[in-house]
């Protein structure tokens, strides 16, 4: 699972499918307090999940 904020986003999919080799789950972060999570290639807050499951 990563977090990943907008501008992130499809560098994180990209990743995901590469590692995985299926299509991952895009979550976007809207029922928790952004501030809790950040994006795991700039620090930003992030704005989506993208996980395998």
């Amino acid at each position: 699972m990563k977090y990943c904020c907008g501008e992130h986003v499809e560098l994180a999919l990209d990743e995901a499918v590469d590692e995985f080799e299926v299509a991952p789950q895009l979550t976007k972060l809207e029922s928790v307090d952004k501030s809790e999570f950040v994006c795991g290639y700039c620090g930003q807050p992030a704005v989506y999940i993208v996980a395998n499951e």
